[in-house]
């Protein structure tokens, strides 16, 4: 029902853009959704209290006050800061927008809101986007999306709102992704790459940071993974850095939609030379940094202590990434992170020395090659590393799994790793963990091996999956390779002898038909 739900609303969305470039538009979108959450959420809480202040059995009831008092004391606004609700000032309320909807100063009319709303709510300023003024669209189609965004908002309470409309924000960050191509990558990562993260890594407390965090994707996974196991939302803290504006914004939004408290920073702002939270020391860092970036060094992070394995090459930055994730976990933490898979394998410019270093002081837990074409953005291929500062199991040794055949396709250019292969690579890594009712691990050839740092060292400390855990095994009927070929060559040559009979009577046809060859 959902799925239908979000499919039709992204394609109505969609024909409204009319021409407007993709990555203008899903601001647009996506700033409305948020704006229709907060309204909601603020309705249902005020819902709440209307009739919690005119029961006489409730702790908030107010007495045989007339209407006019129940009304103010409905504007006090630290009933719903009590439990995370935003204030919603009258005129920026959802109801408000929807009757002005039709307005040709509709676009004003939305950026006053968000004024107001920024006002109302510190935690929002700087986050909501006024750009609704400006917009190149249509005349009317503004007023549609406002009428579309009304639809949205399913269900009897807040909690079940905010999980509708938590699904159709992430639901559409995805679409905008592939619509806007190699740029929708930069903000979004694929859903089953974060869920593999997120299930190898296994938050269920502490502190959560992404250095690069882009919308937030792996903030909100990680949170579905503690729900899911058990926990409760706040079981973990939010921290997270983007340097772009635009999508520190996004993720902000997609966070305060789920009802997830977050310190992303005082700015948008470059993790290398501006870090914003330089004292963290986090149980988990989940990241996608871009690969290769080759214009990150400055001046000023020659001899910086995050370089503990040595000086990153000034020409890409995959290894300023993985140390200043290192640099940045507790004793115990762990490190899941994405890079291209030249980071496995590359010598050039001091990266070789810096990986056999990792490797031989055992900071290297785990290795994943990925399947090709799961990202929107390159069709560089993409590995998994994963990282903690001290092993409590398996000292010694690094586990490498090869899923590079294990992707199934969901478009003509697109693949993922379904949740069936997600669980096959989470239950290999909870057996070599030794995690309880996990079961004993084994190796199977052509998909995982437990390895030992002296081998690793062996191949030149080189990390790729493909190195370590052999062909796969496949079944052998006995039959001898020439027999093989015999039946073969039988086969092909009277495939062969079928289709010259089939073109002699195609040609007899056609002569009967007046043409000549």
């Amino acid at each position: 029902m959902l799925e239908d739900i979000k499919k039709t609303l992204w394609a109505t969305a969609d024909k409204l853009r009319a021409n407007m470039d993709a990555a203008e538009y899903k601001h647009l979108v996506l700033g409305l959704i948020f704006v229709k959450y907060i309204s909601d959420t603020f309705s249902a809480r005020r819902a709440e209290l209307t009739t919690r202040l005119t029961d006489p059995d409730d702790e908030y009831f107010y007495g045989d006050a007339d209407p006019a008092d129940i009304e103010a004391e409905l504007e006090d606004r630290d009933y719903y800061k009590e439990v995370n609700v935003f204030w919603v000032p009258a005129e920026a309320r959802w109801e408000a927008l929807r009757n002005t909807a039709k307005l040709t100063d509709i676009g004003k009319r939305i950026d006053d809101a968000l004024t107001l709303i920024e006002a109302e709510n510190p935690k929002l300023k700087g986050i909501l986007d006024k750009r609704y003024a400006r917009a190149q669209l249509p005349d009317g189609k503004l007023g549609e999306l406002v009428d579309l965004v009304s639809t949205i908002g399913f269900g009897e309470n807040a909690s079940t709102a905010r999980d509708v409309l938590g699904q159709v924000y992430e639901y559409f960050l995805g679409m905008f992704a592939s619509a806007e191509g190699k740029r929708g990558g930069q903000f979004y990562t694929p859903a089953s790459i974060v869920k593999t993260l997120v299930a190898i890594l296994a938050p269920h407390e502490g502190k959560v940071y992404d250095p690069c965090c882009g919308s937030g994707g792996m903030f909100v996974q990680s949170e579905k993974f503690i729900e899911a196991h058990g926990g409760k939302l706040g079981d973990v803290s939010i921290y997270g850095q983007e340097a772009n504006p635009t999508t520190w914004r996004l993720a902000a939004m997609n966070l305060a939609i789920r009802g997830i408290d977050y310190n992303l920073g005082r700015e948008p702002a470059d993790t290398f030379t501006r870090n914003q939270h330089p004292d963290l020391r986090a149980d988990y860092i989940l990241a996608n940094p871009p690969f290769n970036i080759s214009d990150w060094w400055h001046g000023s992070l020659a001899g910086d202590p995050r370089w503990e394995f040595g000086d990153p090459p000034q020409g890409n930055a995959n290894y300023a990434w993985l140390q200043h994730m290192l640099h940045h976990l507790k004793p115990t933490g762990r490190a899941g992170i994405v890079l291209a898979n030249g980071s496995m394998s590359s010598s050039q410019n001091n990266e070789g020395v810096i990986r056999a270093a990792m490797v031989d002081a055992d900071v290297v837990e785990i290795m994943v090659a990925l399947p090709g074409q799961l990202f929107f953005n390159t069709q560089i291929p993409a590995c998994l590393w994963f990282l903690t500062k001290q092993k409590t199991t398996r000292k010694g040794e690094v586990l490498f799994i090869d899923a590079r055949k294990q992707a199934s396709m969901i478009s003509r250019v697109q693949a993922e790793l379904t949740d069936e292969v997600i669980a096959r690579i989470e239950g290999v890594v909870a057996a070599w963990r030794g995690e309880a009712g996990a079961g004993p691990y084994e190796d199977v050839k052509g998909f995982c091996r437990s390895v030992p740092l002296a081998e690793i060292a062996q191949h030149g400390h080189v990390l790729t999956p493909g190195r370590y855990v052999g062909a796969e095994e496949v079944e052998d009927d006995d039959e001898a390779f020439g027999e093989k070929m015999r039946k073969l060559t039988e086969k092909l040559g009277e495939q062969m002898a079928k289709g010259a009979e089939l073109d002699a009577l195609i040609r007899a046809k056609l002569g009967g038909l007046g043409y000549e060859f």
